[in-house]
């Protein structure tokens, strides 16, 4: 059971850890560039400086192989003067010269193919950024996009504000006209308390007019012009 447990523990966590990476995507990779940004610069300084130990080597085998060139010129001066005690010290001196100009010649092979390499992954690594760079300016893009995206889907959805606005325009435009609801309630309480039928009375001509017609109005005009 606890093996389980543990599985399902695992599980979540993954599926946690894949939702945060989604959710901080472009903010997780400007932090690994930045990260690669401070190693290559790293690369770049060990660089300089082995570079700087292969010059100074090489200084040193060139003075080396000046001063062999000068000491044996004197050695074989002092044979052809019979001096070989001299010529002796200066072999001797010579000898030593030579062994450390060997070492020396190795120390700057080696570290000239230790500057090839390295020098071969810092452009490598710098190539590399370039594209993680544009690739970043790329994420940023789409995640504005998936943003806005989303934003409108919520506009489109069925519990969006725009749905909202609609239903309130439509409760408003619905409503009853109070003007109208008002005319229709005289005419109710007229037709309850018989003023309904005394309009129609008085309109069909018996009994005085309940109110001034334009007919009345017109024949009154007409009596008046006779």
């Amino acid at each position: 059971m606890f093996g389980t447990i543990r599985v399902l523990l695992d599980g979540a966590n993954a599926r946690a850890e894949d939702r945060l990476k989604d959710t901080y995507a472009v903010e997780l990779i400007d932090q690994r560039i930045r990260q690669a940004d401070s190693n290559l610069s790293a690369a770049k300084v060990t660089l300089a400086s082995l570079i700087q130990r292969k010059r100074a080597e090489e200084r040193m085998v060139d003075s080396l192989k000046g001063r062999i060139k000068i000491l044996t010129g004197r050695a074989e001066e002092a044979l052809a003067a019979d001096r070989e005690d001299l010529a002796v010290e200066a072999a001797q001196a010579i000898a030593e010269m030579e062994n450390e100009l060997r070492i020396r010649k190795d120390t700057v092979d080696r570290l000239e193919r230790r500057v090839v390499q390295l020098q071969s992954s810092v452009e490598t690594a710098h190539r590399r950024i370039v594209d993680l760079k544009q690739g970043a300016i790329t994420a940023r893009a789409v995640r504005r996009e998936q943003s806005m995206q989303t934003r409108l889907n919520k506009t489109l959805a069925g519990s969006s504000a725009a749905d909202e606005a609609e239903a309130l325009i439509k409760r408003v435009v619905d409503q009853d006209d109070p003007f109208e609801q008002s005319q229709i309630l005289r005419d109710i309480d007229r037709s309850i308390s018989g003023a309904s039928a005394d309009d129609k009375l008085a309109e069909a001509g018996f009994g005085d007019p309940n109110k001034v017609t334009a007919n009345t109005v017109l024949e009154r005009l007409k009596a008046k012009k006779k």
